[in-house]
């Protein structure tokens, strides 16, 4: 009986924690009263293969200790990656408050150091082009973390606790996406440092503007029963400058997505960034994403022209609510950045209903569930089939049909899934004014879900944010080599140079395709006319190198 009385007392302590340090004090607390803590040290468990993480951290351990410095890189080079033994999986990092076992920490902390002994280590003793090789390849082969931002109306300040908490923490990912709501505050983190995002702890940013013009906080806080069109214009322009995504890029290194629907059947969504749309304002990108069916109307694209004249772009089409398509577009983030690792925030009200209680619930249920969605995505597949032979008829019916047929045939959760438990006693005030205190309620509660996390994804991407932070410094800062002495590595790109069959391909092929020229002297076999087939087939080799 008393401990459940002091179990309640830190679960007390843990929700009304005003920062990350008080919370974590307070968890490993509860572990130690509920048992966590020995279980964290104890290796045996049929969760992982703890045999085989045991052998290798012993076995870097050794390399480094007698200074082993080839021996060490040849060891990393047989397995860097987040899943070594299963230890990656997501039940490890739920059992206890605090962390997971102290094993699979050691583990991950021992490479870590390994790597960053090896990127400074002299280049007498291992070259610098071999390091680069290796630094590079394990960047590939381990992959990268991404942070998504769901949509959820006014649920989207949520987001702003989490990112508090993961910049505090020096854990936000340098790849974001954002949907709808989400999209808000991914175009903040595009256009915006570290420094200048840490004043969006609990609306900071929103007041400082109120002391330039207290009239917009006020409109924006009490401004009606609904957010208005010019609400969310004023609010996009007080935060996001008026940048390009390139122009972003280059200032904060974020790289960051915003996903939009399109308002036409037949279109297919899209994901704007740095890469695929550099000259798209973020703030016309924004408001396409945040541009609800039936509450706000759909949205032109504006980009920046090579006078850096603002136009139309793509000026047939008209965009909406990112949500709708791809709330978290999780596979078109790894074809772009190689991310293998999701992060994800997740307040879309509509998501949340089925997955809040999902990694609490058995195997039978899951299943249940999942058959009970596919059984859904069936008949809507059915019904969607049907309007769409009627499509001039049932105009209405065949959006919503399609509209309801892309929610339901998402994913909705990744590796590490933060849902806090904030929920709205009427949902209708999705797109409604709330007052100061909620506002400031939303970031808190959006912290506190993200405090529960804080060491899963702090062990999961800790090896991937060395290595980034490695390649940055050789290419960038104090590592950064003589470029007279290497060459970049052919793995720093992500497509594979061609094989020696490719190049005969496709020299080949030009050689089928170019008109042959007569032999002045008659002869099939003169040597002018294969020194001319020679120098014919030099553009095609160096066309081949340019392009991979």
């Amino acid at each position: 009986m008393r401990n459940k009385r002091k179990l309640k007392a830190l679960a007390r302590d843990m929700a009304n924690s005003e920062n990350y340090a008080d919370w974590l004090g307070a968890a490993r607390d509860h572990d130690d009263l509920t048992g966590m803590t020995d279980w964290r040290h104890i290796e045996h468990t049929d969760l992982y293969d703890y045999a085989q993480i045991r052998l290798r951290l012993d076995r870097l351990r050794n390399l480094r200790a007698r200074s082993d410095h080839q021996g060490l890189l040849y060891a990393l080079n047989e397995g860097i990656h987040g899943n070594m033994g299963g230890m990656g999986k997501g039940v490890l990092y739920r059992m206890a408050k605090a962390g997971t076992k102290r094993l699979i920490e050691d583990y991950i902390d021992e490479i870590d150091a390994s790597l960053k002994l090896l990127a400074e280590l002299d280049d007498g003793i291992i070259p610098a082009q071999q390091k680069m090789d290796f630094f590079y390849r394990a960047n590939i082969c381990f992959g990268r973390s991404a942070l998504m931002l769901s949509g959820g109306g006014v649920l989207g300040f949520l987001h702003l606790g989490v990112v508090n908490v993961l910049l505090e923490q020096g854990l936000l990912p340098r790849v974001i996406s954002g949907s709808s709501a989400g999209a808000l505050v991914a175009g903040v983190l595009a256009c915006h440092t570290d420094d200048e995002v840490a004043d969006l702890e609990e609306l900071a940013i929103l007041q400082n503007g109120a002391k330039e013009d207290t009239g917009f906080l006020r409109k924006l806080l009490t401004g009606g029963p609904s957010i208005s069109l010019d609400d969310l214009e004023q609010l996009v322009e007080r935060l996001i400058p008026n940048s390009t995504f390139e122009e972003a890029y280059a200032k904060t290194g974020r790289q960051v997505s915003i996903t939009i629907a399109p308002a036409e059947p037949h279109q297919r969504s899209r994901l704007l960034n740095a890469v695929t749309s550099p000259n798209v304002y973020i703030r016309s990108a924004v408001m396409a994403s945040c541009a609800v069916p039936g509450v706000f109307p759909a949205v032109m694209l504006m980009a920046r022209n090579v006078h850096g004249e603002p136009q139309p772009y793509l000026p047939g089409r008209r965009w909406i609510d990112g949500s709708v398509a791809d709330d978290l577009p999780a596979k078109r983030l790894s074809r772009l950045f190689g991310t293998n690792h999701h992060i994800v925030s997740m307040v879309n009200p509509i998501a949340t209903a089925f997955i809040s209680k999902d990694e609490d619930r058995g195997g039978l249920s899951k299943a249940a569930g999942a058959l009970g969605v596919g059984v859904g995505r069936e008949f809507l597949n059915f019904y969607r089939g049907l309007a769409q032979k009627r499509g001039d008829k049932w105009p209405r019916f065949n959006m919503m049909l399609h509209g309801l047929h892309a929610l339901m045939d998402q994913e909705y959760t990744g590796d590490i899934n933060i849902m806090p438990s904030f929920r709205l006693a009427n949902p209708l005030r999705l797109l409604s004014h709330l007052n100061e205190e909620e506002l400031i309620r939303l970031t808190h509660h959006g912290a506190h879900a993200c405090y529960e996390k804080v060491e899963a994804i702090r062990r999961c991407t800790q090896i991937s944010r060395t290595l980034e932070d490695i390649l940055y410094r050789y290419e960038y800062g104090d590592l950064r080599p003589d470029p007279a002495a290497v060459r970049k590595p052919r793995s720093s790109r992500r497509r594979p140079a061609p094989t020696l069959a490719q190049r005969e391909r496709l020299s080949g092929r030009s050689d089928s395709t170019r008109v042959p020229m007569k032999p002045r002297s008659g002869r099939a076999g003169s040597g002018k006319s294969a020194e001319t087939s020679k120098v014919a087939q030099k553009p095609v080799r160096k066309a081949v190198r340019v392009t991979h």
